[in-house]
C-alpha cells in the first residue's frame, strides 16, 4: 500500500526579535497546514539568533523549560492545525545543564518524544560546547501518527552511525534540523565544496539504509556579536532527498522557503528488496566500531 506523507519545511532568516520569529513561524505554519501539510520540520534552534558564534554566560538566559512555556506555544499550533511539528529549542533541564533538544509535537498538541542531540561542534563561531551537553536519550525514533521519525540534530548529519541506528531501530524518515553556513575567508570553491558535502553525507544516509532525508538548514546573514568575525552567512539549500538519494527538492541558498513536498514512504520498502543493505552488513565484524581508534 503506498503510503505518503505531505512534509512543509520552513527555511526562515531571524533576527534578535523571538517573539517576532516564533510569530513568523506561526504564520507560516498555519499557511503550510492550510494547503495539506501534515508533518512540518523547522530549522535548528529556531527561535532565536544562533547565539553559539560567541561564549558568553548571558545567553544560558534563551534556554527553555521543557515542557513549559515554550512548548504550549508549539503544542497550540500543532493541535491547531492538526499537524505533526518538528521544532528545535535551547533545553533548560537544570541550573548548569542544558541541551540542544528537537521536540515533536503530535496532531492534538500533545509532545510526542524528544531528542537531544549527540554530537556537539566546536569550531570558530560553532562554539556549541560551551552550551550544550552532549544528548542521553540515545538513538531512537519517536513515534507518531505519521510514523516513526528519526530526529537527528545538525553535527549529527555528518555520522553515520547515528543515521544507522535510528534505521535500524525502525526509523521511516531521518530529519535534521540544521544551523550551518560559510565563514566570509572562505574561497568560492571551498564554499562549494563544504555545500555539497553537507548534502551528499546525508544523501549517503538515505541512500546507505534506503530512508527517505529531510534537512532543514536557517538563512540569511548573522553578525558575529563579538565582532572577531565577519560573521556566517548561512547557505539555506533546505532539501528533501528520497530513499535511493534523489532530490525531490531542494531550496535556494539566499531566501526563505515555505513549501510542501510529497514523501513516499511505501518506496523505502521496495528500495531495501533491490538494496539489501541490511541483509549483508557483517554485525559479527563491526565490534571495533565501539573503538575512538584502531591502532
Amino acid at each position: 500500500m503506498k503510503r505518503t506523507i505531505k512534509t512543509g519545511i520552513i527555511q526562515q532568516a531571524n533576527t534578535g526579535d523571538i517573539q517576532q520569529n516564533m510569530q513568523h513561524l506561526a504564520q507560516k505554519i498555519k499557511g503550510l497546514a492550510s494547503q495539506g501539510a501534515q508533518l512540518i520540520v523547522l530549522q535548528e534552534l529556531h527561535d532565536s539568533l544562533y547565539f553559539c558564534q560567541v561564549e558568553s554566560t548571558d545567553n544560558f538566559d534563551l534556554a527553555v523549560a521543557i515542557p513549559g512555556e515554550r512548548t504550549d506555544f508549539y503544542s497550540k499550533i500543532a493541535k491547531e492545525n492538526g499537524i505533526v511539528l518538528v521544532t528545535s529549542l535551547f533545553e533548560r533541564r537544570a541550573p548548569g545543564l542544558y541541551h540542544n533538544t528537537a521536540v515533536v509535537f503530535e496532531r492534538d498538541g500533545s509532545i510526542a518524544g524528544k531528542y537531544r542531540k549527540m554530537h556537539i561542534p566546536d569550531d570558530p563561531a560553532y562554539y556549541e560546547k560551551f552550551y550544550f551537553t552532549p544528548g542521553d536519550l540515545g538513538f531512537k525514533p519517536i513515534e507518531t501518527s505519521l510514523g516513526k521519525l528519526g530526529i537527528l540534530v545538525c553535527w549529527d548529519q555528518w555520522y553515520p552511525e547515528a543515521a544507522r541506528l535510528m534505521a535500524l531501530s525502525g526509523a521511516e524518515l531521518l530529519i535534521y534540523p540544521t544551523a550551518i553556513g560559510w565563514e566570509s575567508s572562505d574561497t568560492d570553491d571551498e564554499k562549494m565544496r563544504q555545500r555539497q558535502a553537507w548534502m551528499l553525507s546525508q544523501r549517503g544516509h538515505a541512500v546507505a539504509n534506503g530512508l527517505p532525508v529531510v534537512a532543514v538548514n536557517r538563512v540569511g546573514h548573522e553578525t558575529d556579536p563579538s565582532g572577531m568575525t565577519n560573521g556566517i552567512q548561512f547557505w539555506g539549500s533546505s532539501f528533501i532527498a528520497g530513499p535511493q538519494g534523489e532530490i525531490l527538492y531542494e531550496a535556494p541558498t539566499d531566501s526563505e522557503v515555505e513549501t510542501i513536498v510529497e514523501i513516499d514512504l511505501s518506496r523505502s520498502e521496495q528500495v531495501r528488496r533491490w538494496w539489501p543493505f541490511l541483509r549483508d552488513r557483517r554485525i559479527d565484524m563491526f565490534q571495533d566500531l565501539t573503538k575512538r581508534f584502531i591502532d
